[in-house]
């Protein structure tokens, strides 16, 4: 068997495994557990913690705990660098989204029907509980904060100089569009 046959087969069924022993422990392979990550799974794990910023959601996903999320996390660094980089642009995208939501609303039309299936009304909501929102973006802060300053990037979350000084300048466009229009 050659070299590149034995490597897409053989060696990637196999996985590190520590033995304690006398002199301290040695590195022996072993074969993957039925129940362990596939490669699949962890890139589907990642694109949805990127999506929803959620961990329980992203294991959820594949089927998996959010422990089993966490420990993993815990004994691979690739993985615990990705999930950083996950993590990192799913903050950024809920941020985006909350400051989307507070200075223009949102709509969401509730609509009731009989038991024909005729439609009886139409109700427009606006502006939706962001709670959920709010409360992600309280507990992954300190964590990307972390990240982007392991990166030797600025700061430049929803509370930064920065950003304070773009949401003024928003509001004073709404406020000098609403005078504009009588309102």
């Amino acid at each position: 068997m050659t070299g590149t046959a034995m490597e897409t087969g053989e060696e990637r069924r196999l996985v590190p495994q520590r033995q304690a022993r006398a002199g301290g422990a040695r590195v022996q392979q072993r074969q993957a557990r039925k129940d362990s990550w596939t490669l699949e799974e962890e890139r589907i794990f990642l694109l949805t913690l990127a999506e929803c910023c959620n961990v329980s959601e992203a294991a959820r996903e594949i089927g998996k705990c959010r422990q089993g999320a966490y420990a993993r996390r815990k004994r691979r660094i690739a993985f615990a660098r990705a999930w950083d980089a996950a993590l990192e642009e799913g903050y950024c995208e809920l941020e985006m989204m909350l400051m989307r939501a507070s200075l223009f609303g949102s709509e969401s039309e509730e609509i009731v029907m009989d038991g024909d299936g005729v439609v009886k009304s139409r109700k427009v909501k606006r502006a939706p509980n962001l709670t959920i929102g709010l409360r992600l973006l309280q507990h992954h802060r300190a964590r990307v904060t972390q990240i982007r300053a392991a990166k030797g990037r600025k700061r430049s979350g929803p509370d930064s100089a920065d950003a304070k000084a773009r949401v003024r300048a928003m509001l004073e466009e709404i406020r000098r569009r609403r005078a504009a229009a009588g309102e």
